[in-house]
């Protein structure tokens, strides 16, 4: 038997494989270097001088570019460097980026959520790129005792073209990094980038294929201890009693701690750990109500009947509009509790001495970390450190700081350094999940078929406001009520990518389809048509861009031949949210005698786009996301606690169901609006108003595998 012990991924299945007599190939992964899982910002490489807190240039002529922003696999340790490189004019190949970690004093918003990390510091970034050219081209003419007007950069060089001399920035970075730094600097014009616009590859592609330790599951601190914990078996039940003695006396294990409602079991591998947490014996008793699914399909009707709502808007004299209506249409959407079930379950390392707390690992935000841990510990923030690693996933999870606290509280308590593992039930069952929830909508046509009035309601399940009340149509339609009412449930939320809009896009965007053939109406005509009423005589605030909107729907309507393929049943969806547009129009075919989805086409107005290659894959995988949990995510409970525990009761969509994403970006030249979740809620829509036109049978809740409708297709 071979022991493995702190070797890499690659290490792992080559011992595998000879332990089981199976087939590896001659890859010699032991000859790769383990490069460290942190890079510490403020001592990047020895000998490189910084100009900046985003970008150092070593007189290799190596330019190290910091990405403050926590990389979940958004490509945003790839497009922040590709910023900062556009404006210094470097050469890419002479390019280095790092994660930075937290550091306040230097960096603004070190968040990844809410698609709004480009956003935020497309411009600082370009200041900082800016600003060290504009030393660097100083240093020169002063070298040279040339006008700096006359000076020109490229590919990571200044040049004096009427004389011939040039500099590399590295032999110029030393003088450079000596001069008064200008308050205000000239950016490039758009139409003058090299860079920005063109595929790169993710920086890290190569330390990921060859198992390089990046995650923070791979981090591991000489001396440190593992901890498995467990939490309550169902959301409303707390700790009564803990007998941990068969526990303690297992080989490895150093000790059993509890703290909160949780219990700890502490030593040296993660799967002695495990052991001994399958031996311990809880008993729990009862603090809130144990809710089932049952529970919440009963709380759903009584609060959409008879809660008392929260007006969220009211336009116009909406009671009128449907007393006068012509036709009355009228519809329900639900969707389920949701886990996030990223790739790395969740996991965090931390130290906690007298004078200060270390910590280690996957977050999406790293200062909610520190200021968690320094309100358990007593420790002031400024002597509590973040690394932040790369993460596998995250889609909102890794945005709480439950497992960051949880390795803080068992390192205080056992006085060592520990890193806490989630084992993926843990991760299923002890997580916050995207809420469930349910929506009413009706709307009121007079005998032209023109929308005249309009309501939603929205029941959510710890969700606040379950609605996004200035969101198209609302501006659009001359009455119109929106409403929301709360249900607290002992059930743990938190954002889920593309927060409440990742299911109302869906219920929004299949109601109007349905209001559009009540009309007689084609469906992308009838939104253009509300488009059209918001632009010219907006009813109240319009709080989206009607213009950018108008853009992607008929952008979707061309690419896809909206209407005019012979054989091929399509739908239309179009969502605003993170700031950006996104219209989509899924394409279903008839196989066998069943529909088959074969194609999504996307129109999306991002602004300008930064990397081409990291932006497809973003809105790719937000439609494949979207679709997969549309038909078959699904979180049920009995009793408070989930019914699905791992992969094997949880279905996720699998490649052969994947359809074609064809992608098309508006360009528009203006600065970046979001991007990692803006692709995600139109997507469901889009294939449930296909799926109408090729069954005529309707998909009102998810997942849609749970459809009478859907039976059978899948």
């Amino acid at each position: 038997m071979q022991t493995l012990e702190q070797t890499s991924r690659r290490n792992f299945m080559k011992i595998a494989a000879a332990a089981s007599g199976g087939l590896f190939l001659g890859f010699n992964w032991t000859n790769s270097t383990a490069l460290p899982v942190v890079v510490d910002a403020k001592s990047i490489a020895a000998g490189n001088i910084n100009f900046n807190s985003y970008l150092s240039i070593g007189t290799d002529n190596i330019i190290t570019i910091v990405s403050p922003n926590p990389e979940i696999g958004q490509g945003i340790k790839t497009a922040f460097p590709m910023v900062v490189a556009e404006e210094l004019d470097a050469d890419w190949k002479q390019v280095k980026t790092v994660q930075g970690n937290l550091d306040t004093g230097i960096f603004e918003r070190q968040v990844t959520g809410g698609s709004g990390a480009v956003p935020h510091s497309w411009e600082r970034l370009r200041k900082a790129g800016a600003t060290a050219r504009h030393l660097l081209v100083e240093a020169a003419a002063a070298k040279w005792n040339v006008p700096a007007a006359e000076l020109t950069t490229e590919n990571g060089e200044v040049l004096h073209k009427t004389s011939g001399k040039s500099a590399t920035y590295g032999e110029l970075a030393e003088a450079a990094s000596k001069l008064t730094a200008p308050t205000e600097v000239k950016l490039k014009n758009e139409k003058d980038f090299k860079l920005i616009g063109q595929s790169v590859r993710n920086v890290d592609n190569h330390n990921i294929a060859t198992g390089k330790p990046l995650f923070g599951l791979d981090f591991y601190k000489e001396g440190m201890l593992f901890a498995l914990i467990q939490r309550p078996k169902a959301f409303g039940l707390k700790l009564k009693s803990v007998d941990s003695a068969a526990a303690k006396a297992m080989p490895g294990i150093v000790d059993v701690v509890t703290f909160e409602n949780s219990v700890a079991v502490v030593g040296k591998s993660t799967w002695q750990v495990k052991k001994a947490k399958d031996a311990l014996k809880i008993e729990y008793e009862k603090a809130a109500e144990l809710e089932s699914t049952a529970d919440h399909n009963r709380i759903f009707s009584q609060l959409m009947d008879n809660g008392e709502a929260t007006v969220r808007r009211k336009d116009g004299d909406v009671e009128a509009a449907f007393k006068s209506a012509a036709k009355v249409i009228k519809a329900e959407y639900q969707c389920p509790f949701l886990p996030h079930s990223p790739l790395e379950p969740m996991n965090f390392f931390a130290h906690v001495r007298e004078d200060g707390v270390e910590l280690v690992g996957p977050t999406q935000t790293p200062e909610r970390a520190r200021t968690e841990v320094a309100k358990i510990t007593g420790i002031a923030p400024e002597k509590i450190t973040v690394e932040i690693t790369r993460q596998g996933g995250g889609f909102g999870r890794r945005l709480s700081a439950d497992f960051v606290i949880e390795a803080a509280h068992v390192s205080k308590l056992v006085k060592a350094p520990v890193k806490v593992v989630w084992t993926r039930e843990d991760d299923m069952t002890g997580g916050t999940y995207r809420p469930a929830v349910r929506y009413r909508f009706e709307a009121a046509l007079d005998k032209s078929g023109t929308l005249i009035g309009y309501k939603l309601r929205g029941v959510g399940m710890n969700s606040g406001n379950s609605t996004r009340e200035d969101n198209f149509p609302s501006g659009s339609v001359d009455n119109l009520l929106i409403d929301s009412v709360e249900h607290k449930s002992p059930i743990t939320t938190g954002p889920w990518r593309a927060p409440i809009t990742n299911f109302l896009a869906y219920a929004e965007q299949s109601f109007l389809d349905e209001v559009a053939e009540a009309a007689g109406k084609d469906p992308v005509a009838f939104r253009l048509e509300l488009l059209e009423k918001a632009k010219k005589s907006p009813v109240n605030a319009v709080k989206y861009d009607v213009d950018r909107m108008i853009a992607v729907v008929k952008m979707a309507a061309e690419k896809s031949n909206w209407g005019k393929k012979k054989g091929v049943y399509q739908g239309f969806s179009v969502y605003f949210s993170h700031r950006s547009y996104v219209a989509q129009v899924g394409e279903i075919v008839m196989q066998k005698g069943k529909p088959v989805l074969k194609n999504v086409i996307a129109a999306v107005d991002c602004g300008i786009v930064i990397n081409q290659s990291g932006s497809l894959q973003q809105v790719r995988g937000g439609v494949v996301d979207g679709l997969g949990h549309a038909m078959y995510g699904n979180m049920t409970f009995k009793d408070g606690a989930p019914d699905q525990t791992n992969f094997n009761g949880f279905r996720l969509i699998r490649m052969n169901e994947i359809p074609e994403v064809d992608v098309h970006f508006v360009n528009n030249g203006i600065s970046p609006t979001g991007l990692g979740e803006p692709a995600l809620p139109p997507a469901g829509a889009a294939m449930a108003n296909a799926f109408y036109k090729a069954t005529k049978q309707r998909l009102r809740n998810q997942p849609f595998v749970n459809e009478e409708a859907f039976k059978g297709i899948s």
